[in-house]
C-alpha cells in the first residue's frame, strides 16, 4: 500500500507587485466556468455545486468547448464515481473535476447515473467581476494577473505609489483556530488607509469568500499591523486559508479486488520504491482519495501491464495511480508475477503546522 501525503500550508499571502505590461497583456481574458443544470437518471436536482477555480487565458474562445462530467451522489450527499465524458483538459478547467468532488447534496438521497456540463466563459479585464480578479491574484493558475486587471479592483489611492509602504510588524491571525471548508480554500482580501505613524485606518474586507471566522481575523491582524510610508490610501492585503480536507470514500480491500488467477506474493519486495505524486488540483483542494490497480512483474523486476481496478471519489486518481506504479521496480525473481494488486492511498496530513512549505510525498 502506498501513501502520497501532502501538506497544505494555513498562510497568508502577500499580495505580489503587479507586473509590467506586456504587448500581449490586453488581449488575455479571464476564463470560468459555468456549471449547467445536473440530471440524474433523467431528473434535474439542486446542490451545493462548488465553482471551479478563474484561469487567465489567450486562446481563442471558440476552441474552448463545454466540458461535460458523469458522477453518482452516496447516501451523504457526497459526490463519488466522477469522471469526464466530454471535453479536453488542458492548461484550463483542471480544477473543475476537484470541484465537483467538494460539491455537497441533499442527504439520505443517493444518485446514480448523474450529469453535469460545465460551459466556458469569457470576460475581458475590463468586465470580469472584482472578485475574480482579486481571487486570481492570490491563486493564479497560470500566468500572473495582467496589470489591466489590478487596475481594476487595486487603482483606489496612492498605496501603490513608490516607495511603497514596508510592514514593520505584520500581525497575523491563529489560523489554526479558524474553521476551514472542506474542499475549499478561503481568503479575505483586506481594505485600509493608515494614517501619518503608519497606523491603519478603515480597515474593513473588500473582496473574499464569506468565512466570516477568516474576515474578522483578518481585519484585526491589520488592525494590529504597522507600516512606513506616512498616511496612504486604497492599500490591500490578503489572507487565507488552506481547504479543509475532504476524506476518501471507504476503499475495498485489495484482496476483494485481486484476480482469480493472480499468481503473486503476498508482500512485494520494492527495490525502487514508486513514485508518489498528489494529483495537484486535488491537493489544493485537499482532496483525499484511492486508486486500486493491478499489475505484472517481470523476472528483472520490471512493472508492466498495469491496469486500473477502482478509484474514487475521481477517475483522475487512478490515472495518478498507475502512473506511480509503473514508476517502482521488484526484486528480481525466478518467475515474476502476474494479477498483483496494491492501493494507493491519497492522504493529506493533518492540520498541525503553520508554515508555508509542503511536506514531500512519502510512501509508506
Amino acid at each position: 500500500m502506498f501513501d502520497a501525503a501532502l501538506l497544505f500550508a494555513f498562510l497568508p499571502a502577500a499580495l505580489p507587485a503587479p507586473p509590467v505590461s506586456s504587448p500581449s497583456a490586453y488581449s488575455q481574458q479571464m476564463l470560468s466556468w459555468s456549471p449547467g443544470e445536473i440530471r440524474c437518471d433523467g431528473a434535474a436536482i439542486a446542490g451545493e455545486v462548488q465553482r471551479p477555480a478563474v484561469d487567465v487565458a489567450t486562446v481563442d474562445p471558440q476552441r474552448v468547448k463545454p466540458i461535460i462530467y458523469r458522477f453518482a451522489i452516496d447516501g451523504t450527499g457526497r459526490t463519488h464515481s466522477i469522471a469526464r465524458a466530454t471535453g479536453n483538459i488542458s492548461s484550463f478547467g483542471q480544477d473543475i473535476g476537484p470541484a465537483l468532488a467538494a460539491s455537497r447534496f441533499a442527504a439520505g438521497m443517493p444518485r446514480a447515473n448523474c450529469e453535469i456540463s460545465y460551459t466556458p466563459q469569457f470576460a475581458s479585464l475590463a468586465q470580469a467581476p472584482l472578485a475574480d480578479l482579486a481571487a486570481y491574484s492570490i491563486f493564479p493558475t497560470g500566468a500572473r494577473l495582467p496589470k489591466a486587471g489590478w487596475g481594476r479592483f487595486a487603482a483606489v489611492g496612492n498605496c501603490r505609489d513608490k516607495p511603497r509602504p514596508v510592514a514593520l510588524m505584520r500581525a497575523r491571525p491563529d489560523f489554526s483556530k479558524l474553521m476551514t471548508t472542506p474542499g475549499a480554500r478561503d481568503w479575505s482580501l483586506v481594505a485600509y488607509d493608515t494614517d501619518a505613524d503608519g497606523r491603519p485606518l478603515n480597515v474593513q474586507v473588500a473582496h473574499g469568500t464569506g468565512n466570516e471566522e477568516l474576515d474578522a481575523a483578518a481585519v484585526e491582524a491589520i488592525r494590529a499591523s504597522r507600516f512606513t510610508g506616512g498616511a496612504r490610501t486604497g492599500c490591500l492585503y490578503p489572507y487565507w486559508l488552506g481547504a479543509g480536507k475532504f476524506a476518501a470514500p471507504e476503499r475495498p480491500t485489495k484482496r476483494a479486488l485481486r484476480p482469480a488467477d493472480a499468481v503473486c506474493p503476498a508482500k512485494i519486495e520494492w527495490v525502487s520504491r514508486p513514485t508518489t505524486y498528489y494529483p495537484p488540483a486535488y491537493r489544493k483542494r485537499a482532496i483525499e482519495g484511492w486508486a486500486v490497480v493491478s499489475f505484472d512483474i517481470a523476472p528483472w523486476g520490471e512493472v508492466g501491464n498495469v491496469k486500473l481496478l477502482a478509484a474514487q471519489p475521481s477517475d483522475d486518481f487512478g490515472g495518478q495511480a498507475i502512473s506511480i506504479v509503473r514508476s517502482g521496480r521488484v526484486a528480481p525473481s525466478a518467475q515474476g508475477a502476474s494479477g498483483c494488486v496494491e492501493t494507493v492511498n491519497f492522504l493529506m496530513p493533518e492540520r498541525d503546522r503553520t508554515d508555508d512549505e509542503d511536506e514531500p510525498p512519502v510512501v509508506d
